[in-house]
């Protein structure tokens, strides 16, 4: 059996052949890619301000639950998108009220 030595000369007692590491895989990891629900927040938050007052406070509503869920996903290492559900939860805020002021003009 070699070890790896030169002839004539002993291994000592805890000498070990490296053992290549195996949990390293060959290929890169892919990159991680935004949450589907961070991205319906963000759309959901933009139209919440071109619409009326009901669609807007609906869409609004939507962008801030999208956006919650999507905050939650982006904690995974494998998606992204964190800021960006944030950010929309915020203007998911400011959708609702401009929706109620909207709504407020409307009616007087």
């Amino acid at each position: 059996m070699s070890s790896g030595l030169p002839e004539g000369m002993a291994a000592p007692r805890n000498y070990s052949i490296p053992i290549p590491i195996m949990n390293q895989p060959n290929s890169p990891q892919p990159s991680p890619v935004y949450s589907i629900a961070s991205i319906l927040s963000l759309i959901c938050a933009i139209c919440s301000f071109t619409s009326g007052a009901i669609l807007g406070l609906i869409l609004a509503i939507l962008a801030i639950l999208f956006g919650s869920f999507g905050a939650l996903t982006s904690l995974s290492p494998h998606r992204r998108g964190g800021l960006m559900s944030t950010f929309a939860m915020f203007a998911g805020v400011l959708g609702i009220v401009a929706a109620l002021i909207k709504a407020f003009l409307w009616l007087f």
